[in-house]
């Protein structure tokens, strides 16, 4: 993979929504026969409009995603995830987890927010950071991680890290959910935080480009009660959000095409830290963020 520069560079961290969502349900329409009396004959009337739910900006959400794996020698992984369904968008946006703020006159790192206070803290973080609303969280392990990977198919994608058991030279190749687990976790990157953050969330959005969205659609149901009863995740997703969102979300997956894309951090260096750049945030807001008002 070819370097960016480390200013305004990005990242963005882990992967994928994993609830994000897809299909919408429409209604079948029959003709029926009318009659018009003894003696005359039968004839279809005109097709009842076919009755189709419909997406709004209401089915707008964001999720924090973060990978959390106290035993590999890696900070714990963030990435935001922002649903559009109206208009077919699913976009990643890694955090590194160096990512600095003043919170409450206090500089913090989302690494040490989360390590402090938890999931709940991190999604404090991301909304001090961003400014913007952040509606659920999804920590996972690894079980879950790769169960999630595997669920959507794995990904091709070029790896050009030095690690054992990987093609190292920038070439495509495909890569299941333990493959995507120790890429996405290697701690050795020549650019740090920021090119992991990128390799994470352009992996996410590969990965969710290239899986068959009409099955990940037809087997929505099932999936999500597989990844939300699994013990090796911790959520504030509930039954009564996924029922509210599923149908636009299924509906994007079903007749989406390539609906998944990341974002690359506009930001600076300032030693180990990362700060984002108030014009990175400004545009993200605008363009991805307006229409929740609407």
């Amino acid at each position: 993979m070819a370097k960016k520069k480390k200013a305004g560079r990005i990242a963005v961290p882990f992967l994928v929504t994993i609830f994000i969502g897809l299909i919408i349900i429409g209604g079948g329409a029959y003709g029926v026969y009318k009659y018009f009396g003894l003696g005359s004959s039968k004839e279809l009337s005109e097709p009842t409009p076919r009755q189709v739910a419909t997406s709004t900006y209401e089915d707008n959400h964001t999720v924090l995603l973060i990978l959390s794996e106290p035993d590999l020698s890696c900070s714990s992984t963030f990435m935001l995830m922002r649903s559009i369904p109206k208009d077919k968008r699913l976009i990643f946006i890694g955090i590194p987890s160096n990512t600095i703020s003043l919170i409450d006159g206090r500089q913090q790192s989302i690494k040490s927010a989360f390590e402090s206070g938890g999931p709940s803290s991190a999604v404090d973080f991301t909304e001090n950071v961003f400014g913007i609303t952040v509606d659920r969280y999804f920590k996972m392990k690894s079980e879950t991680l790769v169960k999630l990977c595997d669920i959507i198919g794995g990904v091709t994608y070029p790896v050009a890290a030095d690690m054992a058991g990987f093609n190292s030279d920038g070439s495509n190749q495909y890569l299941n959910g333990q493959q995507i687990e120790k890429f996405i976790t290697y701690s050795m990157f020549d650019d740090g935080e920021i090119q992991r953050a990128y390799v994470t969330s352009s992996l996410a959005a590969d990965m969710i480009n290239q899986a068959d969205g009409i099955r990940i659609a037809d087997n929505f149901d099932n999936n999500f009660n597989t990844i939300i009863n699994m013990e090796s995740k911790e959520t504030n997703i509930t039954a009564v959000d996924y029922r509210k969102h599923k149908t636009a979300i299924k509906n994007m997956f079903e007749r989406g095409t390539s609906v998944a894309t990341f974002l690359i951090l506009d930001g600076t260096e300032a030693d180990s830290d990362y700060i984002i750049s108030e014009a990175f945030i400004n545009n993200l807001k605008d363009q991805y963020f307006k229409d929740d008002a609407q």
